[in-house]
């Protein structure tokens, strides 16, 4: 088939699909019944992203890791483990021509900036994103990579709904809707728990800011999506755990002391993971390479404790019915914890739900064997505060307490344990957000000075930036200028605020209007005094970077109207000025563009 013929056909089936989108219209169909029909298809497609997505990773990890660890006879142990380095390096240099044709859009963790798009930018995602999230993680995890398919699989539902929302023309809200819906059921299927995958979207994906309205069209497509996925994989919990129960009720107590660690274990997870990723952004090395070295560090430690490459589902189900040993399941807690944010934050992609699942597990089988020592005749096995942990942790990291209720009841299809759940899950999360106020998913969009928890005004606010609104029409006065010249300027330019600057062009001051007022009847003193004189020299200035909620700050500090924008190299260097109208009008401007949205 040649490209002309593709061609034609590509618009043939994009005309179809416009005309699906006309009918609507046509019959006269209401706004929430299209939306639910929507959240039919976004559903169904999310559930089959899923089998393709891990049928994807299935299909290189067998082709890469199984035989490649067959290949070089890793599987013998002793001196060959010294290969298992290349296994993960291997899956690193494939990502490399990825990472050069998509720049930005396939190395780390992509979960923040999908957020962000959601919630902030308008929830319009590139339809690439979907093959780009099977192929990039399939490398890092099938190879050995330790991370998750979660974040991925959220992100590649997510712009299934975009996808959906774009090509029938759906409103703002709409569209980000249809995102939250497509991400739920993803979810959904992964874990073969819908409601878990509807609390994911109405926690993490839409932070919490949802209407009721609008939570039929999430619970359709989550449901819709684990009946794809049970239809292909069967209906079983993803695992199986004994019927653990409540010994006595001392044991609560314990559960919620679990709580509390694992809210601190929680807060250092968040800061080690940043931080590391921090320091490979600091490496000066090519970044087509720096996952290629992630990837050998999580392999040399993984030469000692194999369990902390790939998903590490396997070993989590060990750690639920008691079967690894008490000095491997605390070294496990640190090492899958280093590993993950080494794989990640050097580039390598994947998400964090699944290390999460991990570290949990294995604080929760580490207190276990330490309770169950102490109070035997009180306690459950070790197994069943592995099981209290995933949910637990999980809840603690992202912030997100009834995901991690519900994703592990569903998982694991124990309800006698959910008492015990509630209480650590609750407890962990209050202790981290108190600890460290941004959730695992949310420490990139604080750090360029989005404040996405604090509301939608101030999130806009935060998320227009001072550059965008400056205007460089300004006018200075050299600081030897009489205060005449200086009147003279600002009524003919109609400029109420004017930086003094010295014969080199640095500030070294600011006159306004206010300033000159008591001497503007007094001819004599005008032509006398100079700028330079007069001018306040203690200015409260913006840099170009800063947001919209920083002028208001600086607006508010001494009730002024105008403040200069500076160079963050120079800050004597003025380049623009910025009103308290400038800031308004923005803010209205973008009220009203999501408004119409609407």
């Amino acid at each position: 088939m040649n490209d002309d013929v593709i061609k034609a056909s590509g618009r043939q089936e994009t005309s179809k699909l416009a005309e699906m989108a006309a009918l609507f219209k046509k019959f006269h169909i209401h706004e929430h019944t299209a939306l639910i029909i929507l959240s039919v298809l976004v559903g169904v497609t999310a559930g089959l992203a899923n089998i393709l997505f891990r049928t994807t990773i299935n299909f290189v990890h067998q082709l890469f890791f199984i035989q490649g660890a067959a290949l070089l006879d890793i599987n013998r142990g002793g001196i060959y483990r010294v290969f298992l380095p290349l296994l993960p390096m291997a899956g690193a240099l494939l990502l490399i021509p990825l990472s050069k044709a998509f720049p930005g859009e396939v190395n780390g963790y992509g979960l923040p900036k999908f957020i962000e798009l959601v919630n902030i930018r308008g929830g319009v995602i590139k339809i690439r994103n979907i093959f780009l999230k099977i192929i990039a993680p399939a490398l890092t995890i099938g190879t050995g990579g330790s991370a998750g398919i979660e974040g991925p699989i959220a992100i590649i539902g997510g712009t299934i709904g975009s996808g959906t929302g774009q090509l029938f023309r759906a409103s703002g809200s709409r569209m980000k809707l249809l995102i939250a819906a497509g991400s739920a059921g993803a979810i959904a299927a992964t874990f073969n728990a819908p409601i878990a995958g509807v609390m994911f979207a109405i926690e993490i994906v839409l932070l919490g800011n949802y209407e009721i309205s609008s939570f039929a069209a999430i619970v359709i497509s989550s449901g819709m999506a684990t009946v794809v996925s049970r239809a292909f994989y069967g209906s079983n919990p993803a695992f199986m755990v004994p019927e653990y129960q409540l010994r006595s009720m001392w044991e609560i107590p314990l559960y919620m002391i679990f709580g509390v660690l694992t809210g601190f274990l929680a807060v250092l997870y968040i800061k080690v993971f940043h931080g590391v990723k921090d320091e490979f952004d600091k490496l000066g090395i090519n970044p087509q390479l720096k996952p290629v070295l992630g990837a050998f560090i999580i392999g040399s430690f993984a030469i000692f404790l194999p369990q902390i490459l790939g998903n590490g589902y396997d070993i989590i189900g060990l750690a639920l019915i008691g079967k690894i040993l008490f000095p491997v399941i605390i070294a496990l807690i640190f090492m899958k914890l280093l590993a993950t944010a080494v794989t990640i934050g050097s580039g390598g992609a994947g998400g964090v739900f699944a290390p999460s699942l991990f570290i949990g597990a294995m604080a929760g089988g580490s207190y276990g064997y330490l309770v169950h020592w102490l109070f035997p005749a009180y306690t459950a096995p070790p197994g069943a505060y592995a099981t209290v942990g995933i949910g637990s942790f999980l809840a603690a990291a992202t912030h997100a307490p009834l995901t991690g209720i519900f994703l592990l009841f569903e998982m694991t299809g124990n309800y006698k344990i959910i008492i015990p759940l509630m209480f650590s899950s609750i407890i962990g999360t209050l202790i981290a957000k108190r600890v460290y106020p941004d959730s695992i998913d949310t420490v990139d969009i604080t750090k360029k000075g989005i404040k996405i928890h604090m509301g939608r005004e101030v999130a806009i606010m935060s998320s227009i930036k001072i550059c965008d609104i400056m205007r460089q029409d300004f006018i200075t006065a050299r600081e030897d200028a009489t205060l005449d010249q200086v009147i003279n300027e600002m009524i003919r330019k109609e400029k109420f605020y004017i930086p003094v600057v010295d014969p080199g062009g640095l500030m070294k001051g600011i006159i306004s209007f206010q300033d000159v007022r008591p001497v503007l009847l007094e001819e004599e003193v005008k032509e006398i005094v100079r700028a330079g004189q007069v001018a306040t020299e203690e200015v409260i200035v913006l840099y170009p970077d800063e947001n919209l909620n920083a002028a208001i700050e600086r607006f508010s500090l001494k009730d002024i109207d105008e403040i200069p924008v500076v160079s963050r190299e120079n800050p004597k260097k003025v380049v623009a000025m910025v009103s308290r109208r400038d800031v308004i009008a923005a803010y209205n401007k973008e009220v009203l563009k999501k408004t119409t949205e609407r």
